[in-house]
């Protein structure tokens, strides 16, 4: 097992303020607390909030002190060192989001599985200029769940996400809000942003590898976090370049996953492990009822001795897909229990919300989309055609109920993401759809040789010029090309 600990990686710095309520908090973030702290390890950072309908997002460059020396170069929204506020939406409601942008480059920020117009998705072709500001509007049509927002500029993508720029979004409805889960923002219920990084000699992050050399969680190396003797949620995002995690615990406990992509399952699933593709998010509970306060348990990753064509189980350990986190089992995350909220969740649940997903059969058109290649060093595409913002790749209907098959080739491999719409995975070519993966989704894993096929609704919105994308979510891979659009049209 690979440990997080290294000299080199310093206390993450933060600030104060942390909300438990949804309203707006310092831009700063919070430390959570880790009960004293242990040798070796650093306060997770929590991510401060916004809500309300009208929000305001900046995007400027700013610094983080990750190492030993000169503080590191990075992109943060509203202020921050690194990363952006969470969103606190509610569904129903109309919110305005003013994005403007602080950076000496172009950039455009993509709510990332949320239902709206393609004009105000934020992808490559709502372009937000130097000193300009981008004022989208919409109705929050998802369910309750853990989005996030980020940027989606052809060809900069992986480097300004490499930088740290992204946040949270986490809606919340009625039908959410009626069960026994955790809900208290930063203390029984965590959003846990995962990335690693590789740093140049002067402590900027490095572009010359996919793959980081250190986990970073919400930014922070080497974290921990105190959490109740509860049932506790955290709400996972793999935003790696292109590293997939095979997430568990170090003693092999058992976990539920509550929440995918978007929104609640029908039930809680048992699991001990928990594949995450880039893009991907999952809500869990850990059940934390019957530890001793003062006890410790590690969340790790199990990527060692993964399957060929796993991201980030390549034995390499420098050059552009070297990484000394590559083939190992490594930590990610160190959880301190502390004494039990006078609130808190002591029991799991039975059954969440009343979820009726689309089936093949309910399909009315189907298309397949090949991921292809040319062979060693050459870009992926889909059916041997790279992005173009020129080419429409394809016409749905509106109110259509389609079934898409991504295949892949021999290669590796991929995270693939669709806008717009959340579907339900209805068959892998490998086997059967795993009970946890059987929920909305909007971004999946697709193994070397293998076909997934999903079913969704293209609802609500439509336009004959303004298009929604779909790609892979390894950034070098969509900024090389494995990307296409798509047009919902009346």
């Amino acid at each position: 097992m690979l440990g997080l600990g290294s000299a080199l990686l310093l206390t993450a710095c933060g600030g104060s303020g942390k909300d438990t309520d949804g309203g707006v908090t310092a831009d700063a973030g919070t430390d959570a607390d880790a009960g004293g702290g242990t040798p070796g390890f650093n306060p997770l950072w929590i991510p401060p909030t916004l809500s309300g309908a009208d929000l305001a997002l900046s995007l400027a460059p700013s610094s983080k002190q990750l190492r030993a020396g000169a503080a590191t170069p990075t992109y943060a929204y509203n202020g921050g060192e690194l990363w952006g506020p969470t969103l606190l939406l509610t569904k129903g409601e109309t919110v305005r989001i003013d994005v403007t942008n602080h950076l000496t480059e172009d950039t455009t920020t993509h709510w990332h599985g949320v239902h709206l117009p393609a004009g105000m998705d934020g992808g490559p072709h709502q372009v937000i200029a130097p000193g300009a500001t981008w004022s989208p509007s919409f109705e929050v049509k998802n369910n309750a769940g853990t989005y996030w927002y980020h940027p989606h500029l052809h060809m900069t993508t992986m480097a300004q996400l490499n930088l740290g720029a992204g946040g949270f979004i986490i809606v919340r409805d009625a039908a959410e809000a009626a069960l026994p889960l955790p809900r208290t923002y930063g203390v029984d219920d965590l959003p846990l942003v995962l990335t690693s990084r590789r740093f140049n000699a002067d402590n900027s992050i490095s572009t010359a590898t996919i793959y980081g050399d250190y986990l970073l969680a919400n930014g922070t190396p080497n974290a921990e976090v105190a959490l109740p003797a509860q049932f506790v949620r955290l709400r996972i995002l793999n935003a790696e370049i292109e590293r997939a995690y095979d997430l568990g615990f170090a003693d092999g406990r058992t976990f539920h996953v509550i929440g995918t992509d978007g929104g609640l399952l029908s039930a809680p699933v048992a699991v001990t492990r928990l594949l995450m593709a880039p893009g991907e998010r999952y809500e869990l509970l850990v059940d934390l009822t019957a530890e001793a306060i003062g006890a410790s348990l590690t969340l790790q990753s199990f990527n060692r001795g993964q399957p060929f064509g796993f991201p980030g189980g390549e034995t390499a350990t420098s050059g552009e897909f070297g990484s000394l986190l590559n083939n190992t089992t490594f930590d990610v995350l160190r959880i301190n229990v502390a004494a039990a909220t006078t609130d808190g969740i002591t029991a799991l649940p039975a059954t969440l919300v009343a979820n009726t997903y689309w089936t093949a059969a309910d399909a009315t058109n189907a298309r397949t989309l090949n991921i292809t290649d040319m062979g060693p060093g050459t870009p992926f595409t889909f059916d041997g055609v790279g992005f173009d913002h020129a080419t429409i790749n394809q016409t749905v209907t509106l109110n259509a109920i389609e079934q898409w098959t991504v295949a892949n080739g021999r290669i590796f491999g991929h995270s693939f993401h669709i806008h717009d719409v959340q579907f339900a995975i209805v068959s892998r070519s490998t086997g059967p759809v795993p009970e946890h993966e059987r929920g909305w989704k909007d971004t999946f894993f697709v193994r070397i040789g293998e076909s997934v096929s999903f079913v969704a609704r293209f609802d609500d919105y439509a336009s004959p010029t303004d298009a929604f994308m779909y790609h892979c979510h390894m950034a070098n891979h969509e900024d090389g090309g494995l990307m296409g659009q798509f047009l919902v049209v009346a």
